[in-house]
């Protein structure tokens, strides 16, 4: 069997899909950046983070209400009253939600709230999970398994596709491997293979791809360079309290350079980042 028809939505276009997310087009020439804390912890700490990436140009917020953690006494997240926080500030803020559902039951919870859905890591594969957002309209953002192949990733991808919704984002956020060097191998090779297989938008979470915040720019770096359509780091406005994965997590001053630093790389391959506030300025 051939990859065209194996994988008969992902690769059966030649060109890229344009996914909507709120008024952020991934896919396109412009490179955007999604930015927030791994985990909802209060209001004060998601308006204080959407205010700062507004007035940034960022205009796509993450935030976990649930938490799929490996260690059940771990921080698993606020539940409904985090989404009730991610609405709160979707309207306030006027800034795009990105949160990730476990289960189908919290589809339906999550969906007056959030502007996409991701599936995480370990739901690359919770089947029915990924045939239910199928059969919804808004944007699914797809995270690689950490130990998935390329081929797996696309035949997940396939069951959203088949249910009608066309809206698909794929992730690439470090893979298992045997070095505890870093939390994953971030697989940056998968992004060049990824925009050769699909038409669909590929972007890069360096964030779980190292798991050490002194990683995070330059793997940022490196997957715009090698292709990405967009980068989601995580951003907490005191990374150290952060109650999850705060080794890996950047500061909003950090995050601010980093966009800073990404500019000269987008315009180095042909593409432009994502970020048009008051006093910055693209390379012409």
């Amino acid at each position: 069997m051939t990859a065209s028809t194996l994988y008969a939505r992902t690769n059966q276009r030649p060109d890229t899909t344009l996914v909507t997310v709120g008024r952020t087009v991934f896919g396109g020439p412009d490179i955007p950046m999604i930015a927030g804390p791994c985990s909802v912890e209060s209001y004060e700490q998601l308006v204080t983070v959407a205010r700062f990436l507004r007035n940034l140009g960022v205009n796509c917020l993450r935030g976990g209400a649930f938490k799929p953690r490996s260690s059940p006494y771990s921080f698993q997240g606020l539940g409904e009253e985090g989404l009730m926080l991610l609405g709160q500030v979707r309207r306030e803020m006027g800034v795009a939600i990105i949160t990730e559902v476990m289960s189908i039951e919290q589809i339906e919870l999550a969906e007056p709230h959030t502007d996409c859905f991701q599936v995480g890591s370990r739901n690359m594969q919770n089947f029915e999970l990924l045939r239910a957002l199928g059969r919804q309209e808004k944007p699914v953002l797809l995270k690689r398994g950490f130990s998935a192949t390329i081929e797996e990733l696309l035949n997940a991808a396939e069951y959203i596709l088949l249910g009608g919704n066309n809206n698909v984002i794929l992730c690439e956020r470090g893979i298992r491997g045997f070095d505890p060097s870093t939390r994953n191998v971030l697989d940056l090779g998968a992004v060049a293979v990824l925009k050769q297989r699909t038409h669909l938008p590929v972007i890069v979470d360096p964030s779980h791809g190292t798991g050490q915040r002194s990683l995070v720019a330059p793997l940022a770096k490196a997957a715009v360079a090698v292709g990405a359509d967009g980068i989601i780091i995580e951003a907490h406005p005191t990374p150290e309290e952060s109650v999850s994965d705060a080794a890996q997590a950047i500061s909003l001053q950090e995050l601010e350079n980093l966009a800073l630093q990404l500019v000269p790389v987008a315009f180095s391959v042909g593409r432009s980042l994502l970020l048009e506030p008051a006093g910055y300025s693209q390379p012409v």
